[in-house]
């Protein structure tokens, strides 16, 4: 078997697309439409619900905010930490990770939310670990600009040591209710973390519970070397994108290979690969519904490139179209300026923006045949499994919960039902 997720984002969903019913297009900050979502995939047997997040209205791409705000890329985005209780308080076995940066959010902070998190889920929450990549953001924080990349990460791995260490304070047992002495925790038992490091000085203990059901289950979708590294070393999941089952397997292999230089078992790093299935009864609804889903070039070399011109803060408005991209570099994104590239070689700027996406493999067809294609993928790659992505729709969301995971269920290649209580205990339990 393998794993199912799902990597969203607390933004408006699909507004101007005749495919899909526009109904959320104004309510989505209510959440209705995400509680649709993680109540499907919920019933669905998901593991997890992944929010990514970012703290920027960006201005790079022509010098204005028209292409951020025109085609809602990286704004208005709402806080995905705010929306995990009420998603958790309607599901009952789905996991739901959220986005916290490492750059910008103080570590005792985190710890201390992610507890409470923890409690409120019943031990279904996770953090996603960004060490953010945008300046714009940053700007946002009180710094000019970002540190190097690898900086960030170096900083980033002691961040991960000061949470987990202010989680770890309190003793399994420190709580005792003694009515006889009137005490509700031993303080013999809750401890300072006096920690003192080359970027952090953190005094604990954390003045809340430790996590409920052990630590929160931490992802990380960093591709670079040094990314890789980061996440071999601290993560329990990882968002992947390699094209085509070869490049997959060997993203696979090499992260198993990097928990195993760590001292880690490799078998408790799940690597989620990110596809978009297109789905319909038949080649012909599946044709017709790639006809209405794809907008007209321009719209779409224009989103394109303002989200690579976000992630990355190079001005792709400022290039050729109809030509070879030129050397182009950064401190930002990295993986995600690679994987621009690398799919696009030989070919002009508006080819690639005009086709460029993060799936893994294309997976179009009846739900049977698309079932049977993730099947025959993951034998090949050897694990872990999918993170299913694309515009958030109730139409989208159905297809899958109802067409495809039943599919997927029949071939015995995903769970029925949850056998754990926590997102730890369902994420490794195969």
């Amino acid at each position: 078997m393998f794993h199912l997720g799902c990597f969203v984002s607390f933004r408006p969903p699909v507004w101007n697309n005749p495919l899909f019913d526009n109904a959320d297009a104004e309510s989505w900050p209510e959440g209705d439409i995400y509680l649709h979502l993680a109540k499907q995939y919920d019933k669905a047997g998901f593991d997890y619900l992944m929010f990514e997040d970012s703290s920027m209205v960006s201005d790079i791409h022509g010098g204005t905010m028209e292409a951020d705000l025109k085609h809602s890329l990286y704004a208005p985005k709402h806080d995905p930490v705010l929306l995990a209780p009420l998603l958790a308080d309607a599901t009952k076995g789905l996991g739901i990770i959220t986005t916290v940066s490492t750059s910008f959010t103080p570590p005792f902070m985190l710890a201390r939310s992610m507890t409470t998190l923890s409690h409120l889920s019943s031990g279904r929450i996770g953090w996603n670990m960004v060490t953010s990549s945008e300046d714009r953001a940053a700007q946002n924080y009180g710094m000019d600009e970002l540190p190097d990349h690898d900086e960030r990460y170096q900083r980033a791995d002691e961040y991960v040591d000061v949470v987990k260490g202010l989680w770890e304070t309190w003793d399994p047992d420190a709580v005792v209710l003694d009515k006889e002495t009137g005490t509700f925790v031993d303080h013999e038992k809750v401890h300072t973390l006096d920690h003192e490091g080359e970027y952090f000085k953190v005094r604990g203990p954390l003045n809340a519970l430790p996590p409920y059901g052990g630590q929160p289950v931490l992802c990380q979708a960093g591709a670079s070397p040094r990314g890789r590294d980061f996440a071999a070393r601290n993560a329990d999941t990882i968002i992947a994108s390699a094209q085509g089952p070869e490049a997959m397997k060997a993203l696979r292999d090499d992260m198993r290979e990097r928990a195993e230089k760590f001292g880690r078992d490799p078998d408790s790093l799940k690597v989620m690969f990110v596809v978009t299935p297109m789905l319909g009864a038949d080649d012909a609804e599946v044709a017709r519904l790639k006809q209405l889903a794809e907008r007209p070039d321009d719209v779409r070399v224009e989103s394109t490139l303002g989200h690579l011109s976000c992630l990355t803060e190079n001005d792709f408005s400022t290039f050729d179209l109809d030509a070879v991209v030129p050397e182009v570099t950064t401190n930002g994104h990295r993986s995600t300026l690679e994987n621009f590239l690398i799919r696009g070689k030989g070919k002009t700027l508006r080819e690639i923006a005009s086709t460029w996406g993060l799936d893994c493999v294309p997976l179009e067809g009846t739900p049977d045949a698309v079932a049977e294609r993730m099947g025959e993928v993951m034998d090949f790659v050897g694990g872990d499994g999918f993170l299913i992505t694309g515009q958030v729709s109730r139409a989208h969301i159905d297809r899958i919960a109802d067409g495809l995971v039943p599919a997927l269920q029949a071939r015995g290649l995903t769970r029925t039902e949850y056998t754990g209580t926590t997102m730890r205990e369902n994420l490794m339990a195969f």
